[in-house]
């Protein structure tokens, strides 16, 4: 799987223009595999716990310790500002970037128990607008750093 995983990075984009964006599972393992070789920019998905939070800490060093030179938090299920207060304080603590953040939105749920992808089953909710911005910043982002001919188009 992970070979086919690099094929497809490796295949994504030929033009500098061209950004891959690539879901990985909720495992270091893609990192040991050689993912992060092709990747520009992290995105290490967390939610305000301490488990979530330090396993996203962790994630970061390794991806870091791999070459990656960029690595940001999205700040996850966010339901009040005292959740986006640990986040950040945690980030800092660590010297991580936020990348984004999203609120806490039941329409997840539903989506998930109606087996449908979120921007089809609410794609005007608050979470769903919140993710849509997150990654129309790193893909605006990627194609400002790829027009300047210092990177290879791929995030993860």
């Amino acid at each position: 799987m992970h070979a086919t995983v690099r094929s497809v990075i490796e295949m994504a984009s030929e033009r500098q223009e061209d950004v891959c964006i690539l879901d990985t599972e909720a495992s270091p393992e893609h990192l040991s595999r050689g993912t992060a070789q092709y990747a520009d920019v992290m995105l290490v998905v967390v939610e305000p716990y301490f488990k979530s939070l330090e396993t996203g800490r962790r994630m970061a060093a390794l991806a870091k310790d791999l070459g990656l030179e960029r690595v940001a938090l999205i700040a996850n299920k966010m339901r009040e500002d005292r959740d986006l207060e640990a986040v950040r304080e945690f980030a800092q603590r660590n010297e991580l970037e936020i990348g984004g953040i999203i609120p806490h939105d039941d329409s997840m749920q539903g989506a998930e128990r109606a087996g449908k992808s979120p921007f089809d089953f609410a794609p005007d909710t608050p979470a769903v607008l919140a993710i849509e911005a997150v990654a129309r910043r790193f893909v605006e982002g990627a194609a400002q750093t790829n027009g300047a001919g210092a990177s290879n188009g791929h995030q993860q």
